[in-house]
């Protein structure tokens, strides 16, 4: 990746974006961790994450931004809450205590505002702080990563798109990290359909870091969206060894590589990068993104017919743990597909009626606010298809099918809805389900009219049924 040399006081001052602390390592350790954050890189030759937080907490304890770019990064995660971890529900009052007894500057101030919002589920309205921060000082890299970050948990494509490019015309070259900034803007680019020039800014960001793992992310999607599976097989093949030292995305990209193999129907080269790639980040890192990836891959599978043998149980010693999470609805309806796949019945049940109870008394908590009209209807419907009720999922799936978008994920990810509903169309007995399901392959035909995918499930339409 390309380095620069790390920020100290005076330099974070010269950029207009002061900090408040005296230590020079606190600042250089606060750049290292966004560095890191940014780039996606748990980066060795900046001593990795976890040393770099130590020395960042060495250096000056009672740093404010400090504890916001170290909180924000586990929050970010969303394999944490303050509800169930006691240790960051302490860490995020320590940070929200620690701004009223010192004397910051506004800009950290709103920082501690913003993450304080996310943590308690509010995510629009921290969004609302973050870009009010984003006005005043476009440079901002936090600001920015953090906002990008949530409007994609929240499904605001338009938000995602638009918010880096406000900020693009603040920025040079000269300024450190300036190249990440294409990978963003290509990706809210993708997100809204512009293809031809979300794939012209993230080569863009290539060309200034070959190592943008985000820049690459953005070209796996343009390949997805575009059906063109010979063409995103032979990008990510060539790429591999630039991308896939950004281990916090890499897994992500061997999923996006599985998908093309999903795509043409070569389901044991799938299945070989999630037994070597996917599932093996799985388990190591414990990462939510990477989680909810293994979940997502072996669904689709297992849709299109595959013997998964025990990997479902497997899987389940990772996700069981974070049934009563209810961070996000994208992320409870994935951890739902592991447990049903592995028949962990009970689990599941726990995990619809822990969602409940939440759904009854939401407050200001965003995701919570959701599920009475969204995230349940999904899980019921997962759970419908996982007890052979064909005709009951498309019941509950088909008439929000428009809204799952506001569950987050990217179009690509979400696409598993898509495909759950045309499968059980397909599945049910119902005759006008049988014609749905020919119609939603027909919608989805139009969009990608070279979709190896869509002219196998046509073929399986056809074969099927006799609808007219």
């Amino acid at each position: 990746m390309v380095h620069f040399s790390l920020r100290d006081c005076k330099a974070w001052q010269d950029v207009g974006l002061p900090l408040s602390t005296t230590s020079n390592e606190a600042c250089k350790m606060y750049d290292a961790l966004l560095t890191q954050i940014v780039s996606w890189t748990n980066d060795p030759s900046l001593g990795g994450f976890e040393i770099c937080k130590t020395k960042l907490q060495a250096a000056d304890p009672d740093f404010v931004m400090g504890q916001v770019v170290i909180n924000g990064a586990e929050l970010i995660g969303t394999g944490k809450s303050v509800w169930l971890d006691k240790d960051l529900d302490a860490a995020v009052k320590r940070m929200v205590g620690l701004s009223k007894t010192q004397e910051i500057t506004e800009r950290e101030r709103l920082h501690v505002e913003a993450l304080d919002l996310f943590a308690k589920g509010s995510l629009p309205k921290a969004c609302n702080v973050w870009e009010e921060i984003l006005l005043y000082q476009p440079t901002d890299l936090l600001a920015l990563k953090m906002s990008q970050d949530t409007y994609y948990y929240l499904g605001y494509k338009q938000q995602l798109r638009d918010s880096v490019a406000r900020v693009l015309p603040h920025w040079t070259p000269q300024i450190p990290l300036y190249g990440y900034l294409n990978g963003m803007y290509s990706f809210g680019l993708v997100e809204t359909n512009f293809y031809d020039l979300a794939e012209k800014v993230a080569r863009k960001g290539l060309a200034l870091n070959p190592s943008d793992a985000w820049s690459t992310h953005t070209l796996a999607h343009v390949y997805e969206m575009n059906a063109d599976v010979y063409n995103g097989l032979k990008f990510l093949k060539e790429m591999e060894n630039s991308w896939k030292g950004s281990d916090m995305l890499s897994c992500h990209i061997y999923w996006h590589w599985a998908l093309y193999h999903i795509e043409k129907g070569d389901y044991e080269a799938a299945l070989t990068l999630y037994d070597d790639q996917i599932s093996r980040s799985c388990f190591k890192s414990g990462a939510m993104l990477d989680i909810v990836d293994a979940c997502s891959m072996l669904y689709r599978l297992q849709m299109e017919g595959i013997n998964l043998n025990n990997r479902w149980k497997k899987l389940a010693k990772v996700t069981r743990s974070h049934a009563k999470d209810h961070i996000l609805i994208y992320n409870d309806v994935h951890i739902l597909m592991s447990l049903l796949g592995a028949k962990e019945a009970d689990t599941a049940n726990q995990l619809i009626i822990s969602l409940q109870e939440v759904s009854q008394t939401p407050g200001e908590n965003h995701q919570h606010q959701l599920a009475r009209d969204l995230g349940l209807p999904i899980c019921q419907a997962i759970t419908e298809f996982a007890n052979g009720n064909y005709s009951r999922t498309v019941d509950l799936l088909n008439p929000i099918r428009y809204q799952v978008q506001n569950i987050g994920g990217s179009n690509a990810q979400r696409d598993i809805f898509d495909l759950l509903l045309i499968h059980a169309a397909l599945k049910s007995d119902c005759r006008a389900h049988q014609k749905l399901a020919r119609c939603l392959l027909m919608e989805r035909d139009a969009l990608r009219p070279n979709s190896p995918m869509n002219e196998r499930l046509i073929r399986k339409a056809i074969a099927l049924h006799n609808v007219d």
